[in-house]
């Protein structure tokens, strides 16, 4: 399913600080936003974190979006920008003896054994991240093939060969496993009421 996007007069509202616009641009994107962080950077507190980086900035730079793309691929944009930063700076950083695994949650509700569960966050955790944020954004997230090109900003081509070669890598990784494969979804959402002007 598609996330929402918000209305010219939600954004304008926004855009002048009105704090109820943006406390639906908030509720309306923060689970999945940080749903798809969580599954790039495999750590539910770090997650949290970078989900609230990235509302800030969106805050922060909310005057200088023109509507030249849609609303969630410049918030994707973000997202990766910021995901991308984070995971150079831990590259930097010294590994923790105690690492934190998990492979449950994110707001999913499984609807396979939690084997299979399990076996599918498995895989997609040991793609590459270039892989793993397109399949994420398409499976996960409900994204076009073209926001998800603007959101990476890469052509379209490219997305459909990482997507195609990620889902490829899960199922093989499942077959290993004489296990099924099953698409990844969300839960449909339910949109937040925009609210009164």
């Amino acid at each position: 399913m598609a996330l929402p996007q918000p209305d010219s007069h939600l954004l304008a509202a926004a855009r002048r600080g009105d704090e109820r616009a943006f406390a639906w641009i908030v509720q309306t994107y923060q689970e999945p936003l940080r749903s798809y962080v969580y599954r790039l950077v495999g750590n539910r507190a770090l997650a949290e974190d970078l989900t609230q980086e990235v509302f800030l900035r969106v805050y922060q730079r909310l005057s200088g979006f023109r509507g030249q793309c849609q609303f969630t691929t410049w918030l994707f944009q973000i997202t990766k920008n910021r995901v991308l930063d984070e995971l150079k700076a831990a590259d930097r950083r010294p590994v923790s003896p105690v690492a934190e695994v998990e492979l449950h949650g994110g707001g999913f509700e499984p609807d396979e054994s939690s084997e299979t569960i399990d076996a599918i966050w498995e895989a997609v955790a040991k793609l590459d991240l270039r892989l793993k944020m397109a399949l994420l954004l398409r499976d996960v997230v409900g994204l076009s093939y073209l926001e998800i090109a603007e959101a990476l900003e890469v052509d379209i081509g490219t997305v459909k060969w990482r997507i195609y070669k990620a889902r490829e890598s899960v199922a093989a990784a499942l077959a290993a496993r004489d296990l099924a494969p099953q698409p990844m979804r969300a839960p449909a959402a339910t949109p937040a009421p925009v609210p009164a002007a």
